[in-house]
């Protein structure tokens, strides 16, 4: 089964970005995504199969951050529940491409219900994303 074929729906997500080159840069080349149809103020994403839009908006808003598990996490942010290898070689793609992270790739919750590997960065944007990998996927919304 692919995405499409998939029952869970496909989400659409649209982010802003100050500078679209750098957005190309970033989503196309680092984090290796499909660029769909573009124009001269906004370019699509297939994110995992999920309809993701950079939208050039210059202004920015002010970054908040929330304290969970010992970390200043970036809020708003979004990203991908992946499985762990695709996590660990993501982690080493953006590591090869010199990607600073605001949490580094480690293990969250340790030895706890929702035990998972997480990491936080910015886009050229400022946009935080994570990308996270549960050691049980059945325990993604477990309490």
């Amino acid at each position: 089964m692919t995405v499409l074929d998939s029952p869970i729906p496909r989400f659409h997500l649209a982010m802003p970005v100050d500078d679209l080159a750098a957005a190309r840069k970033f989503y196309g080349e680092v984090l290796g995504l499909e660029q769909g149809r573009s124009s001269d103020t906004w370019v699509d994403w297939n994110l995992h199969g999920h309809q993701f839009v950079t939208h050039l908006a210059p202004a920015k808003a002010e970054r908040i951050h929330n304290p969970v598990d010992g970390h200043d996490v970036p809020v708003p942010h979004f990203g991908l529940i992946l499985s762990v290898p695709a996590f660990q070689q993501l982690a080493d793609r953006l590591r090869a491409a010199g990607t600073e992270f605001v949490i580094d790739p480690y293990v969250r919750f340790q030895g706890q219900t929702g035990e998972q590997w997480t990491m936080f960065l910015l886009d050229p944007a400022g946009n935080a994303l994570e990308f996270k990998a549960f050691a049980d996927d059945s325990q993604v919304f477990a309490v």
